[in-house]
């Protein structure tokens, strides 16, 4: 074996391989996408081009993942491999726990820093540093770059500010779909695809024998009853939703391609204020339930279906539930459905054996393995790890950390946990979501099952990655006959070799183009004067941090808002000292009125801020829903009037951010008239309670409030000292001390 040999890789550390090398030097010519299968070492081609980004351009470099685990996995990586003139480098870890100073701090020393993307764009919108000495930025599973994901924000500030840029994009899967490619490619200024599959001539040598094996069920005839009362029900609603003058298939043809389409005729009769839209978005919202349940029975088993049947029947049995759900539960075919679930005792589907049956089977011949078990739904990883339990094999879930009903998911800390565990051979089964597709550092896993074929050809690709990756591996694939299974697999692997064809094509355009374009260069790029012009200039405003995925956060940085972010006790952003505004789409804010507590919301608000602003942000207010105008009227009222909110309405993000520079700079420009606190917060530090007694004075405000208690320590004082005493304090001047001294000494009457 032949190792790298490079001045800061760690000597005879990292294997040489002919492929990720020629692909690291062709990274070094521009901002690039690599494209390679799971366990051909993307991370490798990171770590080489990383060492010669900082021995020949030194700087920074700033290593992006989706998640904790996958940061610290390749922050563990790279201090395994690199090294600085012999020693170890700085390196920093950034997640949303660690705290914004020290990320502050440790940024500005740090060679190396790993990252989620929205703790950076937290930093970027605040001004805590800058990329301008970032030299290399990595941005790993870059399929993600879509859309108002962070890795679009960060990539386009860094190519503005960097001094030298050079982005390296990495993914095991980006697409099959041309457009979203290119998107991916446009968002982070991609102008190089290098991508290799396992029949390359430079790949086969690092290979290992990886057998694919699909086992096909019977779905039972219990379940083919149940899926017979589900497409009664789907005929019932389509015919409905034809009758209100909506072009749609038979049930057999109704892909999600034709609802998509279905969907936006139904939007744009809601634009015309048709009432037969708002009747079809009911129906329609109905057709996906109902589709759910069947997809349900087909792929997951008797279980998981009654429990989803069930929680429907509650939905629409209870006073806030959807009215979709509420007219489907009064179906005398859901009732017999219903009933049909509640006289299942086990589970009917044979997937759940046969499942049982592989891993007992792979443990027996081989007891050292580890096995992944993907599944799609929760109900399902959780029945899987039962059953396993049940038949004596240890089994544990890796799902993720948002909580759905009364499951609340795994934090990131016991992810970590649960991964070192199944690695060091605690366990040997592993049962995952589809967070456990992306970034596992499984090395010895030879075993993976898919409980059920899945659609995407990157959740596909994705999942064979988990295993061959340092010896021959098995996949099993579970098919339940005549039945979505099928669709999805036969879907997948056409998806999975038009990706394949379409990187591709897309590279060799790209090169083409970039021979007849005169396209941005690495080093080509006028070396920036100084940090400073980077930095916000604009008026401050204070972003909740709930807020930053927002596109609106994103326009006010461009505008060049001085930004800091913050967890607000209410409202979304803070203009000067006085105005809270709370933003809201319009969507949201008639959804919020009709099936939530918006006054309750908003009385908090009103409650505890001097000047509440409510931005309603979107279209037509009005055609949202099916709602009497009056009653959005009524409500605008009282939130004006009754509440003391005041109402502004805009387009879109990008004016929503432009009315919040002017509120803000109207703040600014206003000097001390708006120098009150925001807050009139239910509890108050002794502090908080002492700078608003001094702050209510005549012209004072919370800056003057605490120069003067700065200066004489107590109210008391302020209140017995002399006009001259008063004025001496910096920023009172003589005006505002006489004001004050007339004040307290003036008798009440």
């Amino acid at each position: 074996m032949s190792w790298i040999t490079h001045p800061y890789i760690r000597a005879g550390t990292l294997e040489s391989r002919t492929y990720q090398l020629s692909i690291a030097m062709r990274a070094l010519d521009g901002h690039t996408m690599v494209v390679l299968p799971t366990g051909l070492g993307k991370t490798a081609i990171a770590l080489i081009v990383a060492a010669s980004r900082l021995y020949n351009e030194k700087g920074k470099v700033l290593m992006l993942a989706p998640t904790k685990p996958l940061v610290e996995q390749h922050y563990r990586f790279f201090r395994r491999f690199i090294a600085i003139d012999g020693s170890d480098p700085e390196c920093a870890l950034f997640t949303g726990e660690t705290p914004p100073d020290q990320r502050r701090e440790e940024f500005s020393r740090a060679r190396l820093v790993f990252a989620t993307p929205q703790v950076i764009k937290n930093d970027l919108l605040s001004g805590a540093y800058t990329l301008s000495d970032v030299t290399l930025l990595v941005v790993d599973e870059c399929h993600r770059a879509v859309g108002n994901y962070a890795y679009v924000f960060i990539a386009s500030v860094y190519r503005e500010t960097a001094r030298s840029p050079l982005l390296l994009a990495m993914t095991a899967s980006p697409g099959g779909q041309e457009m979203k490619v290119e998107e991916v490619c446009r968002n982070l200024g991609v102008t190089i695809v290098e991508t290799r599959t396992e029949q390359d001539s430079d790949v086969a040598p690092y290979i290992h024998e990886r057998e694919i094996q699909v086992i096909e069920v019977d779905l039972p005839l219990s379940l083919k009853s149940a899926v017979v009362d589900l497409n009664e029900l789907l005929d019932a609603r389509i015919a409905l939703i034809r009758e209100l003058g909506f072009d749609l298939p038979r049930r057999q043809q109704l892909t999600m391609r034709v609802l998509n389409a279905l969907n936006g005729q139904i939007q744009e009769r809601i634009q015309q204020r048709d009432a037969a839209g708002y009747t079809a978005a009911s129906l329609y919202a109905e057709l996906m339930k109902l589709r759910h349940a069947v997809s349900l029975a087909e792929s997951q088993g008797s279980a998981v279906l009654a429990g989803y049947i069930h929680r429907l029947f509650s939905e629409g049995s209870s006073a806030g539930g959807s009215k979709a759900a509420a007219r489907l539960v009064k179906d005398p075919v859901f009732i017999r459905l219903l009933e049909r679930t509640m006289s299942w005792e086990t589970e009917l589907h044979p997937k759940l054996e046969i499942l049982a049956s592989v891993t007992q089977d792979q443990l027996t011949r081989y007891p050292e393995s580890r096995i992944i078990i993907f599944a799609t739904f929760r109900d399902m990883v959780q029945q899987i790890v039962e059953y396993l339990g049940r038949k004596g094999i240890r089994a544990e879930r890796f799902v993720g950390q948002a909580a759905r009903d009364a499951d609340r998911g795994l934090s990131q800390k016991k992810q970590i946990d649960c991964l070192r565990r199944f690695r060091e051979g605690e366990f040997p089964v592993l049962v995952a979501t589809s967070v456990g597709e992306e970034g596992l550092d499984v090395p010895s896993t030879d075993l993976v099952i898919f409980y059920e074929a899945v659609p995407s050809e990157i959740r596909s690709i994705q999942r064979k990655g988990r295993t061959g990756r340092s010896g021959s591996g098995r996949i099993v694939v579970l098919v339940t006959k005549g039945t979505s299974d099928e669709t999805y697999r036969w879907v997948s692997q056409s998806r999975e070799r038009a990706m394949i064809s379409g990187i591709r094509t897309l590279g060799s355009r790209m090169e083409a183009r970039a021979g007849e374009d005169q396209t941005e260069q690495v080093g080509e790029r006028p070396i920036q004067k100084r940090i400073g012009e980077f930095m916000p200039q604009g008026p401050s405003i204070v972003v909740d941090d709930r807020e930053t995925s927002s596109k609106v956060v994103e326009h006010l940085h461009s505008l060049g808002a001085s930004l800091s972010v913050q967890r607000l006790p209410y409202g979304d952003y803070l203009a000067g000292d006085r105005i809270v505004v709370e933003r809201k789409t319009t969507r949201d804010f008639v959804d919020t009125l009709i099936e939530r507590d918006l006054f309750g919301q908003l009385k908090g608000l009103a409650g505890h801020a001097l000047r509440p602003v409510l931005i309603l942000e979107g279209g037509d207010l009005y055609g949202e829903r099916d709602v009497n105008p009056n009653a959005l009227r009524g409500a605008l009222a009282a939130i004006a009037i009754d509440l003391g909110i005041t109402p502004f309405f805009t387009r879109d993000p990008e004016e929503t951010a432009q009315m919040l520079i002017v509120l803000a700079r109207r703040e600014e420009e206003g000097g001390e008239r708006t120098g009150r606190l925001p807050f009139r917060k239910a509890y108050q530090s002794i502090t908080e309670e002492q700078e608003r007694i001094i702050g209510s004075f005549p012209e004072i405000g919370l800056k003057n409030a605490r120069l003067l208690l700065d200066h004489f320590r107590t109210i008391q004082a302020i209140a017995n000292a002399s006009t001259g005493e008063l004025a001496e304090v910096k920023g009172i001047g003589e005006k505002r001390a006489k004001r004050i001294a007339d004040l307290v000494r003036k008798e009440y009457r």
